[in-house]
């Protein structure tokens, strides 16, 4: 019965949680993941999460992609990426991150690092909650609180840059203004330098 409700509700290839999966108790479920496990009908990905396993197009044995797991356990309950990834996506490095560092709803503890099928995360717990009222900000405020560590560029391209940045995701600075004391001090420097003091006012 849970393989059938497994099969019919997730995707080859798509991580499966514990909690996703109906049953009487969590140590049934628990048992018949492990049962299922056994006879190769579903894969362990990590502790607690499974896929349906399948072939891919050269043949050889797929599994859940980190970019997946990612999403599904820490982005689609509130997170964003920090760190160097948050500092390149947005243009201001070309440097790529060795490590997937967090910021997410899902962390229960200020700083966690994991291993996860051979890639390295830190988990960092938000210092207020995520919502999708306030993601851009907190998302803003993290980058400042780290821009200057990272960017690669200066002087007027980046404070064009970051004004670009801003007005694409549509910052609201009100806010901004009521999370910044949060933050480290750095950021109020970082956005001085960054040319954006005026809509902090």
């Amino acid at each position: 019965m849970i393989y059938e409700f497994i099969t019919t509700n997730f995707k080859k290839g798509e991580p499966i949680f514990l909690n996703e999966i109906p049953g009487s108790s969590k140590e049934v479920v628990r048992q018949e993941m492990k049962r299922l496990t056994d006879e190769g009908k579903i894969e362990r990905f990590y502790n607690g999460v499974y896929y349906i396993p399948y072939k891919t197009i050269l043949g050889t044995k797929g599994k859940v992609s980190i970019d997946q797991f990612i999403e599904k356990k820490y982005l689609s309950v509130g997170g964003f990426f920090t760190g160097l990834a948050l500092v390149n996506k947005y243009g201001f490095t070309s440097q790529n991150p060795s490590v997937y560092e967090i910021c997410s709803n899902e962390a229960t503890t200020k700083q966690r690092k994991m291993n996860i099928d051979g890639n390295n995360l830190i988990i960092y717990k938000p210092l207020l909650t995520i919502t999708k009222e306030n993601i851009k900000e907190l998302e803003f405020l993290s980058l400042m609180s780290i821009i200057d560590k990272y960017s690669e560029i200066s002087g007027e391209e980046y404070k064009n840059k970051l004004r670009k940045y801003v007005n694409m995701v549509g910052i609201d600075f009100i806010k901004v203004k009521e999370c910044i004391s949060l933050f480290p001090n750095v950021v109020y420097k970082n956005i001085y330098e960054g040319g954006l003091m005026n809509e902090l006012v």
